[in-house]
């Protein structure tokens, strides 16, 4: 049986994302819709190596009839639509902010808690985690399976693509201008993000956090364990695609390297690559375009007990957003709608 799949946001870098991941794991549709504003409409976007979808608008779309609506049109948008699809009996998959931390929508990542799919009965919708949570949680689903996470420190280094294609683009513009010797336009970031890095993703909250810093932890709780406790700083580097974390853990009884290496390398979607040496991790940027959540630099942290650090990366718009959003409708066709 083929499903009727829509994307709405298919004009942006996730909705692309989204669009050429159906077509690479031949996800069995029947039929894929590409939605977006209506400035958009009648524009063409590739579907695959050779297919091409005309764009339709999304305020004139009837849902009816459609199986499974991916959203990535931002938050705003995806409040006033997502509802409408899932009332025309499509179910959503929301890579948005929008429904992630409320009770009756799951908050998915397929490897870590793939039973919290079925509470998607209750609205129709399914919550895709922030890019910079679903790596986390990935890595260290493992090892809070063999020794129970207590406490998580992580300082993020998120790639510009997290932003949109705005911001991709804004990185580029200043480059070239630096280089030439001309005006450093900003417009996407609160300040100059060519050559420099940013300690703020999102808005400020009242207790000093970014809402990007408190979305790591309450969205670790909701998917990971309500009872360990997380402090992040996130910070936007000027890097295209990629986001990196280093994240040191605090555990409940010891572990060690050895066990920790071998109990991700075991886990699906994760890839260990922890040499010693010289170009012995992973970088960013040679996880773009990959589809594991790569950890490198395993290590004691001996200033705590039963502690470690870890060097985690992935590509934010395949596992951090597109993928991780394929792979919920994929167990949904096999689990809950065969």
């Amino acid at each position: 049986m083929g499903y009727r799949i829509a994307v709405v946001g298919a004009t942006g870098a996730v909705g692309h994302e989204m669009l050429q991941i159906l077509a690479e794991r031949a996800f069995p549709a029947d039929e894929v819709v590409a939605l977006a504003s209506s400035a958009s409409k009648g524009r063409e976007v590739s579907f695959g190596e050779n297919a091409q979808l005309k764009v339709q608008a999304l305020d004139t779309f009837d849902f009816t009839g459609i199986d499974l609506a991916l959203f990535s049109p931002g938050a705003a948008v995806s409040a006033k639509y997502a509802p409408k699809a899932a009332a025309a009996g499509a179910i959503v998959i929301d890579n948005t902010s929008q429904f992630r931390m409320e009770p009756d929508v799951p908050l998915i990542v397929p490897e870590v808690n793939p039973e919290a799919i079925a509470g998607y009965r209750a609205r129709g919708i399914i919550a895709n985690p922030n890019c910079s949570t679903i790596q986390m949680v990935l890595a260290l689903k493992p090892l809070h399976d063999l020794a129970k996470i207590r406490r998580i420190v992580v300082a993020t280094y998120q790639s510009v693509s997290g932003a949109g294609r705005g911001a991709m683009d804004e990185l580029f513009n200043q480059t070239r201008a630096i280089f030439v010797n001309g005006p450093v336009e900003k417009e996407e970031f609160p300040k100059q993000i060519a050559f420099n890095v940013i300690p703020q993703i999102d808005v400020f909250l009242d207790n000093g956090d970014t809402k990007e810093e408190q979305k790591m932890a309450a969205e670790t709780q909701k998917i990971l364990d309500p009872a360990i406790q997380l402090t992040a700083t996130c910070v936007r580097v000027p890097v295209f695609i990629g986001h990196a974390e280093a994240v040191n853990v605090a555990f409940e009884k010891p572990i060690t390297v050895d066990a920790a290496r071998a109990a991700m390398k075991a886990f699906p979607g994760v890839g260990v690559v922890d040499y010693r040496t010289e170009e012995g991790y992973v970088t960013p940027q040679e996880c773009a375009g990959e589809d594991r959540v790569f950890v490198s630099r395993v290590r004691a942290d001996s200033t705590v007990e039963h502690g470690l650090n870890l060097w985690v990366v992935a590509d934010n718009l395949r596992k951090g957003a597109a993928l991780n959003a394929v792979q919920i409708a994929e167990t949904l066709v096999r689990e809950h709608l065969g």
